[in-house]
Formats: structure tokens, sequence, C-alpha cells
């Protein structure tokens, strides 16, 4: 699953570009985007990193 950014939390400050060992993370603008989805290896650096928690990998669901 590629990761997700949490648009609300995220103020755009680039660390999850520069921790993605694939290159995952860009810019459009100035607006931090998920440019390359399908070369994400799941190595969670991204979401470790974030300062604003504003990155997730995987859905996680409630159990009943």
């Amino acid at each position: 699953m590629p990761p997700k950014i949490d648009k609300k939390k995220c103020n755009n400050c680039g660390t999850c570009i520069d921790i993605c060992p694939v290159s995952v993370f860009g810019k459009k603008g100035e607006e931090v985007i998920v440019l390359n989805p399908q070369d994400c290896i799941e190595c969670n650096a991204c979401v470790v990193s974030c300062p604003q928690k504003a990155i997730k990998l995987k859905e996680v669901k409630s159990s009943k």
C-alpha cells in the first residue's frame, strides 16, 4: 500500500523527501506529494521521521 499524506497535518517541510531511500515523495509547487507510489518499499522511514505525524503507510483495522 502506498503512503498517504494527511494534508491537514502536513506542513510541507520535506523531511519525507529527504529520508525516503527510493524517492517516493516529491514537491508540486510548495506541496509535498506522493510522486512515485509504486516505488514504495514500506520501510516506514517516512512515517517515523515525519515531525507532524502526517504520513500513514497501512490502514489500521479495528478489531471487533
